[in-house]
């Protein structure tokens, strides 16, 4: 077990505030660089990648005492608001934007060469996030066209992209989209679920999949939902506990309506005992302790023990969104090229 594991064990006995707890924070690690990074992918405790403004790609091998720049080329005026690794060699990057801003790369050298495997042609989409199933089948969302989201789909591991019909996704809300803020507006667990998040109208919804994004139902939340609100990010510890979080970003301080739990599969919402004090961008299940829960936002990092019933703030830190590797390894990265590693005091 990892350090962090065993403090987490510990916390779960003695609560976080109480005599005898240890508490967390972030490490932070020296990236070189002042990009907001809201991509991150977490593969282990010596690897892992983030991405971000002016077409920054970032790869660690040592687990963040160095970073190198490893994006492709020629693309500073790009932003890569998600990347997804498969290890210390393999990785996808989506930049976001209307029109051509929106594309997707992807290297199998450690970011030493990368291929653009799609590039966005309809100047009414705008592409937010991407989630892969497995190696080979992904899903990359983007906000409504023709009054659905769009979707892309890929089967070979992100070398081609596809649209995918609309018939089979639900008519979007007045004003409804997916907010690009952490790479976690869209998830997946197992082979074929997928969620993904949404905002901007009159109702913060979750919308789930059970067939690789070919069909989709809506389930209503009950975060708060505006030009600038909504749920910004979900996470699924198996096909039916899940969690919903956001609120208003041009609000960030704001508590409330801004956290709920599922388990049904998203079918259904509801808001715990309290939530983190404020406006959360990102969130992740631990990978070994299934009710230990992690939140992130520019005002804050929350930990829940209890599968996201109840919350407290263990960093005032910012930051922009947060990823666990499969051995336990936990980061989190954001503005001015931040990039932090789960720690002890």
């Amino acid at each position: 077990m990892t350090v962090v594991l065993l403090v987490l064990t510990t916390m779960i006995v003695v609560p976080v505030g109480q005599a005898g707890a240890t508490p967390l924070s972030w490490r932070p690690t020296p990236t070189g660089t002042d990009a907001q990074l809201r991509g991150l992918s977490a593969v282990s405790r010596q690897v892992a990648w983030a991405s971000g403004a002016r077409g920054t790609v970032l790869r660690t091998v040592d687990g963040g005492r160095s970073w190198a720049q490893v994006g492709p080329a020629d693309t500073a005026e790009l932003d890569f608001r998600d990347i997804e690794a498969f290890d210390a060699r393999t990785a996808v990057a989506l930049s976001i934007g209307p029109g051509e801003s929106s594309r997707i790369y992807r290297t199998t050298d450690g970011g030493a060469s990368w291929t653009e495997t799609f590039r966005n042609t309809e100047e009414a989409a705008f592409y937010n996030c991407v989630a892969f199933f497995d190696r080979k089948a992904g899903l990359a969302v983007g906000d409504p066209v023709d009054g659905k989201f769009r979707l892309l789909s890929t089967e070979d591991g992100g070398r081609s992209w596809r649209v995918l019909p609309g018939d089979g996704m639900p008519d979007a809300l007045p004003g409804e989209y997916g907010f690009s803020a952490s790479g976690q507006c869209i998830t997946t667990t197992g082979p074929r679920n997928a969620w993904l998040a949404t905002g901007g109208s009159t109702t913060a919804r979750v919308l789930h999949s059970d067939d690789r994004g070919r069909t989709w139902t809506a389930g209503d939340t009950p975060l708060v939902s505006s030009e600038s609100a909504g749920v910004f990010a979900v996470a699924f510890r198996n096909p039916r506990q899940g969690i919903a979080i956001g609120g208003d970003y041009a609000n960030p301080t704001a508590g409330g309506d801004n956290l709920a739990l599922s388990g049904d599969g998203g079918a259904t919402w509801r808001e715990p005992a309290n939530s983190p004090a404020g406006y959360r961008s990102a969130v992740t299940y631990h990978p070994f302790l299934g009710s230990v829960l992690i939140a992130v936002g520019p005002t804050g990092s929350d930990l829940s023990l209890d599968g996201g019933r109840h919350w407290r703030q263990f960093d005032d830190g910012s930051y922009d969104t947060v990823d666990c590797a499969r051995d336990g390894a936990c980061w989190a990265s954001g503005a001015r090229g931040q990039v932090g590693t789960l720690r002890l005091g």
